[in-house]
């Protein structure tokens, strides 16, 4: 992973930062399932729990080749106008690492009593004796919304940056540029 590109965000009067952060982020995510890839990681330079946000950068990390082979796909279409596009450039020679992984949680009671009524035959009150309220999780994770490509389901993912490293780890990202276990240059 010698390699990487950023995209900027350019503001628009019109449409939020993070709206158009899940719309770049979604394009990205039909991309990499239609080249069935799993060589390129994603960063978002920006980042930041306080306040909750993934910033107005999106930065792909990978090799020259799977990142040129991305960018042959005309998968930016659309968001031309919203964005600013750098070349692939060489990743800088001093970096650390970080793994950036998708986090989910179980937040809503209700789900978890309706899921617990039909897995175990119980009725509301049983499912609500064995969920209390105080179960839900509130994230605190920056997220993007977006639509799956396998199930097409809207779903909100939550985004996770591990702790800085010295030394990198290869393993394989998802179709959303995301591992927890590959670490992505972090500069």
């Amino acid at each position: 992973m010698d390699a990487y590109l950023e995209i900027r965000l350019l503001p628009d009067p019109e449409f939020p930062v993070s709206f158009l952060m899940g719309a770049l982020y979604g394009k990205l995510h039909r991309a990499l399932v239609t080249l069935e890839s799993s060589k390129i990681g994603v960063s978002f330079p920006g980042y930041s729990q306080s306040p909750r946000r993934l910033g107005d950068r999106l930065r792909l990390h990978g090799d020259q080749a799977a990142l040129s082979q991305l960018m042959t796909q005309n998968w930016l279409r659309g968001m031309t106008d919203h964005i600013q596009c750098s070349d692939i450039l060489s990743v800088p020679e001093l970096v650390q690492y970080r793994t950036v992984s998708r986090r989910q949680f179980k937040t809503s009671s209700e789900r978890l009593r309706r899921r617990r009524m039909k897995r175990k035959g119980e009725t509301w009150e049983q499912a609500a004796a064995a969920i209390p309220d105080n179960v839900e999780r509130r994230p605190d994770l920056p997220y993007v919304h977006l639509r799956s490509q396998s199930t097409e389901q809207s779903f909100t993912l939550f985004i996770e940056q591990g702790e800085l490293r010295e030394q990198p780890t290869s393993a394989e990202f998802n179709t959303y540029g995301l591992s927890r276990q590959a670490t992505i240059p972090w500069f």
